[in-house]
Order: C-alpha cells, then sequence, then structure tokens
C-alpha cells in the first residue's frame, strides 16, 4: 500500500470528483484512476459510488477517511520528530488561527505565552475555519485558534482531537445607528438602524459569513432554531472585518465578536441589532490533536493547560475537551 493513495483518495473526498482531483494532484485522470482501484482492491471494497454523474463516498469510503487521515498525520508528524532528532530542522510551533483571531486575540495572547515558548519560533497561518481545520487535520500545523460553540460542527471529533478554552466572549448582532454620531451628540437618542427580527414584509439585509466561516457556522445553526425567528435576506458575504465595515455603513446587520467591536460600541458606530436573547456565548478554543506532537509543541500545550501562558478568560478555570 502507498502512501500516494491515501493522498489521491482523500483529494477525490474533498474536490468531490476524479477530474478536479487530478488537477490538484498534478496527475492525468487514467493514472489518479488506477491508483484508486489499487487501493480499493488492496481495501478489498469499493471506495467510491461510481454509477451517477456524482462522486460519492461508499459507506466504506466513510469509515475509511478519517483513518487515511490519521495515518497521513502521524507520518507527517513522525517525520518531523525524526528531523527534530536528527537537528535537521528548528524548534518552531505553528498555529493556524482564524482571520478574526488572527488580528485581535492571538498577538497579545502569544507574547503574553513567551514563558510556554521557550527559545522556539512561531509560525501563524491565517484562514477561514475550515481552511484551518483542514490544516490540523493534515498535521500542517499543532494548534488551531478558533471561536467554539457547541452547535459548531466540525471534523474535529474529541476522539482524536482534545479543545482547550481559552477566554470567552458573545456573539451580538450590530448594525449602524439611524444616523452617525457626532460631537457632544447624545447618544441616548440613537436608534439602530436595523432592529431584529424584522418582519417577512420587510427582511432585514443580512451581511452573512462564507460558508467556510466558524462564526457563520455557529450563527446559522443559532438562528435555524431561534424563536421568534428572525426575517432575514442575504445581501453580502464577506469575511469578518469586511461584514463589519459594511455594518457601520449601514449596509445591514451582521454578529460579530463583543470583543472586537467593543470600541464601535462605546463611540456609537455601532449599536446592537437586538436584545441580550440574540447574543450567542461561544469561547475562544485551543484544538490539538492527541496524537504526539513535537517536544516544543508539547511544552507549550502543558504550560498553556497549567494556566502559566497568557488568556483572558472571563469565567472559572479553563477545562480541556
Amino acid at each position: 500500500m502507498d502512501l500516494v493513495w491515501l493522498e489521491d483518495f482523500l483529494a477525490i473526498a474533498e474536490e468531490g470528483g476524479f477530474s478536479r482531483a487530478a488537477k490538484r494532484r498534478h496527475v492525468t485522470q487514467p493514472a489518479l484512476s488506477r491508483r484508486i482501484r489499487s487501493l480499493e482492491e488492496w481495501l478489498g471494497t469499493p471506495l467510491f459510488e461510481r454509477s451517477t454523474h456524482t462522486i460519492t463516498l461508499t459507506p466504506a469510503g466513510e469509515s475509511f477517511r478519517p483513518v487515511a487521515e490519521d495515518v497521513l498525520r502521524r507520518v507527517s508528524v513522525g517525520r518531523e520528530e525524526a528531523l527534530e532528532v536528527a537537528r535537521l530542522k528548528a524548534e518552531t510551533i505553528t498555529f493556524a488561527a482564524t482571520h478574526a483571531l488572527s488580528q485581535t486575540f492571538f498577538p497579545e495572547w502569544i507574547r503574553n505565552s513567551d514563558s510556554a515558548r521557550a527559545d522556539s519560533a512561531v509560525q501563524l497561518v491565517a484562514s477561514n475555519f475550515a481552511g484551518c481545520e483542514k490544516l490540523l487535520l493534515d498535521a500542517h500545523a499543532h494548534f488551531l485558534l478558533a471561536h467554539h460553540h457547541p452547535s459548531l460542527v466540525t471534523r474535529l471529533d474529541m476522539e482524536r482531537f482534545q479543545r482547550f478554552e481559552l477566554s470567552n466572549d458573545l456573539l451580538i448582532p450590530i448594525t449602524a445607528p439611524m444616523t452617525k454620531p457626532s460631537r457632544g451628540a447624545r447618544r441616548g437618542k440613537a436608534k439602530p438602524r436595523y432592529t431584529l427580527p424584522g418582519t417577512a414584509d420587510a427582511p432585514l439585509p443580512y451581511l452573512a459569513y462564507h460558508p467556510g466561516s466558524g462564526v457563520g457556522r455557529i450563527v446559522t445553526s443559532f438562528l435555524a432554531v431561534k424563536e421568534p425567528s428572525a426575517f432575514l435576506v442575504p445581501s453580502f458575504a464577506a469575511p469578518v472585518m469586511l461584514l463589519v465595515d459594511m455594518a457601520r455603513e449601514g449596509r445591514g446587520i451582521t454578529w460579530a465578536a463583543q470583543s472586537l467591536v467593543q470600541a464601535d460600541l462605546d463611540s456609537g458606530r455601532l449599536m446592537h441589532a437586538g436584545g441580550t436573547d440574540w447574543a450567542i456565548a461561544i469561547t475562544v478554543s485551543l484544538f490539538r490533536p492527541r496524537a504526539r506532537m513535537t517536544r516544543a509543541a508539547e511544552n507549550f500545550w502543558n504550560i498553556v493547560r497549567k494556566g502559566r501562558a497568557g488568556g483572558k478568560s472571563a469565567s472559572p478555570a479553563p477545562r480541556a475537551r
């Protein structure tokens, strides 16, 4: 069995087709098909349903997918450890962080975590949640820093990964005031431009997140069961920083972490678009694989868990999940 077969298998599963996967893997489609046939012969069962126009995983394929991911991740970690022992690679701790946290939470937190890093270098990769999730699954990052909520759908199952809460926050609906605040104006008289829940006849313009956003997934899950329902019409989709800019301009409402927009709320540039029942309690969490990592990454994790590294938790002591 060739590890390349596993990489081919995962590429097809992620791309949803042989042609796109072949392009991504830089091979011809016939060559890719032959390698997948070899993997299926080795396993003794088909991995893909080929009877329809859409390529989907068989039940056996669905079962084998996390195994393939785990094997590749373990091999990658083993390679790192071998290089580390051979002193062929500098001590580097790699973090994947969502766009918002990479700009707001991470800089101060990592500065306060200097004692946990010792002499190790730090590498930060910023992406949306889906991108960060894949980096951790593929062992291209030691840690993932992201917002979390129990409703968040993720492939980071707790049998293979751990989660540690660093801080608490709220996702709150925000909008611009009816008129821009002026110096000396009394903020008590300002009214929000848009107020939840809206009506069926006049739905509110919703500044939504891209599908790969973790915050977007949390908000979508929250709205799916919220009573009374919100009447929203998506008008724009973008990363969080751009959505906040759009909200400041009065283009609609969006949900954002309170820590990110507190200064705007204090100055009156933004207002709450709904009461406390529209807020969503979330945590800033650090994810890691349960499999052993490099010495530097393990040392960092142990010190952070013992509370000797930077964090901004406003609740009782954080807990590992």
